[in-house]
């Protein structure tokens, strides 16, 4: 066969599904491989959307963790998104930081709602309010940061740090500058980008992979790329359409980005609300839902003045077609404007930049998330890394690498990531 024969003589036709943040950082460090030869391996990156990034990739908080998930691929991606920002500026390029991440637990009476509500009627500001209450405290020492000065301290009951014994550090990137940057770093060193490029069909055989079929959606044309050697199917939720058998699903998220300069805290919420708690949009419309017990919204504190926060996923609406064409629910976007409202005056005051949801990657095996998946299929030259869950951009580096080293040297060895090979699930 032609790509038989093409990977004989050394030549190598690669097409990468997917431009989020997998497909970009696979694409780039496949040509920062030692093996890689621009005069004989042709890297095509197809992306459904108009840009790179237009899914959960520019959506996400932008959280990296040492704590997080799966313990065999986290250590080296965490490394390595030190490594980039340092070669590539990415401190001033995607705004590359430590940050300390933790959680609190809030208890929000009544009369604090109705007094925050009114301070924001009124128009004051955050540096007046504590002085017009009266009401601030000195929680116990070490309790809350001193700098964490843009929550109600009034309603906060404790303050814990994330994760355990030498796995606290946390750092951050933003995910939208960061995939588009290294998507960019990419096409200099020579990857062809083909953006509304909605991959429709992989042809393959037995022995190998042959063709990969999209239809171009400007000129509604259906284009082929033909002799291809090495498919890798990057593409986040919608890897499930193209391989069934990857059992990988999308799961709706809903998020807000405030514009606001806050200290840089990372924070997962459980905020007792009022039983009689309604939020503001809601009694607008005279509608009478109440939420009792806690709601969990977790605020990340973002470079270039941005302050991100999302709230409860949803399976009301099914996967679109593409990245661009998802959906978010305004009212839902608007709960978690008001749940934070009740903790922040700052936040509560401050201008909302954008509403959005998009659909996190996740590979389902009997009603359960199975951790993502990432290498060889049983198909000779089918590759697929997707199902990342709310991780792929802690880990999109770490995977890039391992499948760069997957497709040219044959087996991962920068980690031991056995546990994700797809073979395990006969994909």
């Amino acid at each position: 066969m032609a790509n038989a024969r093409a990977v004989m003589d050394g030549k190598r036709n690669i097409v990468i599904v997917g431009g989020g943040i997998i497909g970009c950082t696979t694409a780039y460090y496949l040509t920062r491989h030692p093996k890689f030869n621009p005069a004989l391996h042709t890297i095509t990156l197809l992306e459904a959307a108009p840009t790179v990034a237009a899914g959960a990739s520019g959506k996400a908080g932008g959280l990296l963790a040492l704590w997080a998930y799966p313990a065999c691929l986290v250590p080296l991606s965490y490394k390595l998104h030190a490594e980039l920002a340092a070669e590539h500026d990415g401190a001033q390029i995607w705004g590359y930081r430590r940050l300390t991440c933790g959680s609190f637990g809030a208890i929000v009476s009544r009369q604090r709602v109705d007094e925050l509500q009114r301070s924001r009627d009124e128009g004051k500001t955050w540096e007046k309010l504590p002085k017009q209450h009266g009401t601030a405290k000195e929680l116990e020492a070490g309790a809350l940061p001193e700098d964490l000065d843009w929550v109600d301290r009034d309603s906060i009951t404790g303050w814990a740090e994330m994760g355990g014994p030498g796995t606290t550090e946390t750092s951050q990137v933003h995910p939208f500058h960061f995939t588009t940057s290294i998507g960019g770093l990419a096409q200099k060193a020579g990857v062809e980008l083909r953006t509304h490029a909605q991959v429709t069909k992989l042809v393959t055989s037995k022995t190998g992979v042959e063709i990969v079929e999209y239809l171009d959606r400007q000129t509604n044309e259906t284009k082929q790329i033909n002799d291809v050697t090495d498919i890798v199917v990057t593409a986040g939720p919608w890897t499930g359409r193209l391989l069934p058998r990857s059992k990988v699903e999308g799961l709706r998220a809903h998020s807000v980005v405030y514009e606001a300069q806050v200290s840089p805290y990372a924070v997962f919420t459980d905020i007792q609300l009022p039983s009689d708690f309604v939020p503001a949009h809601r009694a607008k419309m005279g509608q009478k839902r109440v939420h009792k017990g806690s709601v969990d919204p977790e605020i990340y504190a973002r470079p270039f003045g941005e302050v991100y926060a999302c709230g409860e996923p949803d399976t009301t609406v099914p996967l679109p077609e593409t990245a661009d064409e998802v959906q978010y629910d305004e009212a839902q976007c608007d709960d978690i404007i008001s749940y934070i409202g009740t903790i922040s005056p700052v936040l509560g005051a401050a201008p909302i930049k954008a509403k959005q949801a998009c659909y996190l990657p996740r590979h389902m095996r009997f009603g359960q998330e199975s951790g993502p998946l990432l290498g060889k299929t049983t198909v000779p030259g089918l590759w697929v890394a997707a199902g990342h869950t709310c991780w792929g951009i802690q880990n999109g580096p770490g995977t890039g690498k391992l499948m760069s080293e997957y497709i040219y040297d044959g087996a991962a060895k920068s980690a031991n990531v056995d546990k994700l090979d797809p073979r395990k699930f006969k994909v």
